[in-house]
Order: structure tokens, then C-alpha cells, then sequence
């Protein structure tokens, strides 16, 4: 299929534009703090679009309808947690980080337990960053792969290394601006698409609502309290976990919170970015609902090679190629592709900012130079984009990069947000007993994570019978539990001896 040279050039001219947008703010004398927080000048409704866009990324934009046409609404759920999350962070995590004014998520975990969580946590943290960049530059490729039948590795390839120059020259105030584009782009790309669904399927809008119900499209999930399976109460555990070390924990939003002028404004961005999510996941969720049902009722319309529900990812893709009004195609795919990017940006500037402040500042140049930090964070944004496009590769050919991608973000968290509440609710705990917690919480996440594959025959009653979503939830219980019972008991031996 071929994109119509007047879709073609509004790709083209939108793109070179938010490309161009990002790079002028390279023409600025910046130091290093400019390069991770933007000098703390920023809107709270720019910092807050950008929070909103962080969520969204073509991971959202693409994988949330590819979810709901292979299945059903059940990952809604996740968003549902957000709200909770968002209060907790407004509440306690913003004061906390504007207070320790330092530029790492990590340096509070350093204050409380000593430099080896501070390292431990800002390793687990690249580690989930390569996977989300790899996920959204994999999502990236799928329309363009619908657009041109270009090999999806070489546009992973391609993608990979424009973020990548992208990312060394705009520093996150770049970020912050063109995501907060791409946010307002998005939402009216997705009302645009549900609004031709609703005017092309036969039947009318009643007829996706027919279609659905009879398919159990909008299911939220076995209400049973089970964790071994997707259940609505197993996905709201995981959403909310997941949320509160997105908010707690997580570099990308910690630099958002330090670059508001304000604590006041950092808690105004929060509200806006995770609020305004829940209601437009719901329309992604809603875009996936209504494709399976515009397909379903014109099935002649959908290629024989995306007829699989193993494609589901690709479907939407598909639809904004062959279905939407010339212009609006190409201005979607467009805004899809530079969302993406500046996510993959936003990953790539968190992951350098902790490779500069909690590692080469740490143990290897403690006082660099402007001149140092800069080279620092050039090479660091260099190898986790080109580390990132390896990840992407990975990811070709995966049924749901959903369902991929939360899997590996949950493996990787490596229970961090357990060490976090520790060391924020729990004061008696000493740095040797969180230590422990965490040595006993990593065994317990690489239990989950490889015992169906390891433990075969006699062991085969030891494998982990629980969601793979729930690792990071185990992981942090056990991190949080031990840690607390080992400060609450040593408190006691004390006392008596």
C-alpha cells in the first residue's frame, strides 16, 4: 500500500518540524542541569502534557487497541489504578523530591541505605528503560511497515539512530515541549479515528456495541480473586504497584517534578498528566472495540495477513493507512512516529541524567566539569539508544507487545519501589536489614520469572503458579515485609540486650 503524496508531504513537513523544534533548543548555551531539568522554568501544564505524554507513547497509542482487538478491556484496569497512585505521589512524593533538590531519583535511596541502593536501583531502572524504548521502537515500525512493507528491523534500525541524535541535541526541555504536541496531536488523531468507525461501519455506531457485547469485548476481566490469571483484581494490583514506582521512583517523572517552577506547579503537572490519561486510554481501549467490530462486519477489508488474531497490533496501523481521510492519515502516522521518538528521547535523557549523577559522579569524577558532564551525557544518551534498538529487534514478531512489555517492565523493576516505601515509611530499618530485604526480594523476582522454565519434572510442584504481571508485586512485598519485621526485630534485641 502506498501513502498519497499529499499524506506523504504532510508527513514529511510535520516531521522535520518537531525534529527541527527539538534540536533549536540545542542552539541554547545550556549547562548540565539544563540538559536534565530544564533549569526548573517550565509550565506546569507543558511539564503535565509531557506526564500524560510519557504515559501515552505509541506503547498507548498502539498496543492499548491492539490489546482490546485480541481480547477485551481487561488492561483498562491498569488505568483505574492511576488515580490512587497519582494521590499518594502528589501527597508524598513531589514534597519529598523538591525538597532533596538533587537531579537523581536515587539519591534518597543513597541518604536512607548507603551508595548500594542507590546503584542497585538505578540499575534495575536502565534496565526497564531499555525495555520500554525497545517495546515503543518496535510499535514504531508497525505502521510504517503497513505504509510501505519496509522490513520492520530496518526501520527499527533507521528510528533508533534519528532518537538517538535527537536525544544528544535537545535536552529535556525539548522533551518536555514537542511531548506536550504530541499529547494535545494524539488525542484529537483518536477522536478522528473513532469518528470515521462510527460514520463507515455498516449498521452504524449500534452495531459495534452489537458486535462487541456478543464477542464479550468489553469484559474488565474475571471479577474471581485469582492472581495466577489476567483477572480484574490481578491487573488493578499490578496497575497500581506498577503506577506508584512510576510516580515514586521512576527518573522520568522525578525530572518533571524538579523542573516545574514550583512545588505547587509539580503537583498541578501531576494531576494533569495522570488524570487525563484514564479517559483517553479508555478511548484507545474503545478504538480497539470498534475495530474488531468494523472488520467483523467487513471482514473483505481486512488483508488475509493481518486476518490473525496474532497481528492484532498491526490491525490499527492498517486502518489509519487504508481507512482515513487523506491529510488526516498523514498527519496521525506522523504525530504516532514523533511521539514515539520523543518518548524514546525522554527514556534516553532519564537514562543518561542516572548515568551521569548515580554512577560516574559517584565513582568515577565526583566534581566533572560542564565540559565532562556534557561529553558524559552525550555517550550515555549514544549507548542506551543504540542498546535500546537491540531491544527492538528482540521484539519482532511478539503476539502483544502489551502484554510483552509489562512483563519485562515488571521482571526488571527489580522490587526498588519495596526498597523505596522502606525507606520512606519504615525509619527503624538499618542499610545491612534492607540489604537483606532486597537479596531475598531479587531471589524471589528470578524464582517468578524462571521457574516454569527451570523447574521441570520432580520440581515441576516449586514452579511459580502466579501472573508474570505479579513479579514486581511479590518482589516489593517481600522487599517491604522483611524489611520491616528485620528493623522491628534488631529494634528489639537492642532494646533487651
Amino acid at each position: 500500500m502506498n501513502l498519497p503524496l499529499f499524506d506523504l508531504v504532510i508527513f514529511l513537513i510535520y516531521m522535520l518540524a518537531i525534529v527541527g523544534f527539538g534540536i533549536s533548543f540545542s542552539f541554547r548555551k545550556r549547562s548540565s542541569t539544563d540538559f536534565t531539568t530544564g533549569g526548573g522554568r517550565l509550565p506546569s501544564w507543558a511539564i503535565g502534557m509531557s506526564i500524560f505524554a510519557t504515559f501515552v507513547s505509541s506503547i498507548s497509542f498502539l498496543a492499548l487497541p491492539g490489546n482490546a482487538y485480541l481480547s477485551n478491556w481487561n488492561g483498562f484496569v491498569f488505568s483505574l489504578s492511576i488515580p490512587l497512585a497519582a494521590l499518594i505521589a502528589v501527597k508524598y512524593f513531589v514534597p519529598l523530591y523538591r525538597k532533596l533538590n538533587s537531579e537523581s531519583a536515587y539519591f534518597f535511596l543513597e541518604q536512607r541505605f548507603g551508595l548500594w541502593a542507590r546503584i542497585y536501583a538505578s540499575i534495575c531502572y536502565l534496565l526497564t528503560q531499555l525495555a520500554r524504548m525497545g517495546t515503543i521502537l518496535y510499535l514504531l515500525a508497525l505502521p510504517m511497515n503497513a505504509l510501505f512493507g519496509w522490513s520492520i528491523p530496518l526501520i527499527i534500525i533507521v528510528t533508533g539512530i534519528s532518537v538517538i541524535i535527537y536525544s544528544m541535541l535537545g535536552g529535556i526541555e525539548a522533551v518536555i515541549w514537542t511531548d506536550a504536541i504530541q499529547g494535545i496531536v494524539l488525542i484529537a488523531g483518536a477522536l478522528a479515528c473513532l469518528l470515521v468507525i462510527f460514520l463507515e461501519i455498516p449498521g452504524g455506531p449500534s452495531e459495534i456495541f452489537r458486535i462487541a457485547e456478543s464477542n464479550d469485548k468489553f469484559s474488565l476481566g474475571s471479577f474471581d480473586l485469582d492472581f495466577t490469571s489476567s483477572t480484574f483484581w490481578m491487573i488493578l494490583v499490578y496497575g497500581l504497584f506498577i503506577n506508584l514506582q512510576n510516580f515514586g521512583i521512576d527518573q522520568n517523572y522525578v525530572q518533571r517534578y524538579i523542573s516545574a517552577k514550583t512545588e505547587k506547579e509539580a503537583i498541578k503537572s501531576t494531576w494533569l498528566g495522570s488524570l487525563l490519561y484514564v479517559p483517553v486510554s479508555l478511548i484507545f481501549f474503545f478504538i480497539g472495540t470498534a475495530l474488531f467490530a468494523f472488520y467483523q462486519a467487513q471482514p473483505d477489508l481486512l488483508p488475509e495477513n493481518l486476518s490473525g488474531m496474532e497481528n492484532a497490533d498491526k490491525v490499527f496501523p492498517y486502518f489509519i493507512v487504508s481507512q482515513l481521510p487523506t491529510g488526516i492519515t498523514g498527519l496521525l502516522i506522523a504525530s504516532i512516529f514523533a511521539a514515539g521518538m520523543s518518548s524514546v528521547s525522554t527514556s534516553v535523557n532519564s537514562s543518561a541524567t542516572v548515568i551521569l549523577s548515580d554512577h560516574f559522579k559517584k565513582y568515577i569524577h565526583q566534581n566533572p566539569s560542564e565540559k565532562t558532564s556534557m561529553r558524559v551525557l552525550w555517550a550515555s544518551s549514544l549507548c542506551m539508544g543504540l542498546a535500546s534498538i537491540l531491544v527492538g529487534l528482540a521484539f519482532n514478531g511478539v503476539a502483544s507487545a502489551l502484554d510483552a512489555w509489562w512483563a519485562l517492565a515488571s521482571i526488571f523493576s527489580g522490587g526498588i519501589l519495596g526498597l523505596f516505601l522502606l525507606g520512606l515509611i519504615v525509619q527503624k530499618t538499618t542499610s545491612k536489614q534492607a540489604a537483606i530485604a532486597v537479596m531475598a526480594g531479587v531471589l524471589v523476582i528470578i524464582w517468578m520469572s524462571l521457574s516454569t522454565a527451570f523447574f521441570t519434572g520432580k520440581l515441576t510442584p516449586f514452579q511459580n503458579s502466579l501472573h508474570s504481571n505479579m513479579t514486581i508485586v511479590m518482589g516489593t512485598v517481600t522487599i517491604f515485609i522483611l524489611g520491616f519485621v528485620l528493623g522491628n526485630l534488631g529494634k528489639k534485641i537492642n532494646s533487651s540486650v
